[in-house]
């Protein structure tokens, strides 16, 4: 397995992660549409993603990097929005890897760090917490939507 930033040349194996990971919460699969919004994303440098792909250059699971601001610390950090890794791959260090793979890329580019959200029921957490994340609890987070 290896992990790359992903350019559209991986649209194609992007695209099936994506949809993947949006019918695991609930949203009807839209290859179409996802293949929309990932070269969109990809071609205006919105966001940065890791492809962990196999030997033979599947997609094995993928995350997704939002680069935001911090006011308070005045520095740059990523929103980490999307993890996700096939069912079947799952228990193989695919997830971990991508983790790590996304802190690197926030030590080297001498960004702050990252954040992310997650259901208070996802398993994931003790991934997250293994690999040094806090879980704070000290902020609430509020989410507006236009009616």
């Amino acid at each position: 397995m290896k992990i790359i930033q992903a350019t559209v040349e991986h649209l194609q194996e992007l695209v099936k992660l994506f949809d993947a990971y949006r019918v695991f919460y609930a949203q009807e699969s839209d290859l179409v549409e996802a293949e929309k919004f990932l070269k969109e994303r990809l071609n205006k440098k919105e966001s940065v993603i890791l492809i962990a792909l196999d030997k033979v250059g599947k997609g094995l699971g993928f995350i997704q990097l939002y680069p935001t601001f911090s006011s308070v610390s005045m520095q740059p950090f990523y929103i980490l929005n999307d993890l996700f890794v096939f069912a079947k791959m799952r228990g193989k260090g695919i997830g971990e890897s991508l983790l790590k793979a996304a802190q690197e890329l926030a030590k080297v580019n001498g960004w702050k760090g990252l954040a992310l959200e997650t259901k208070t029921d996802n398993p994931a957490q003790k991934l997250y917490e293994r690999l040094g994340w806090e879980r704070t609890t000290d902020f609430y987070h509020y989410f507006w939507v236009e009616a």
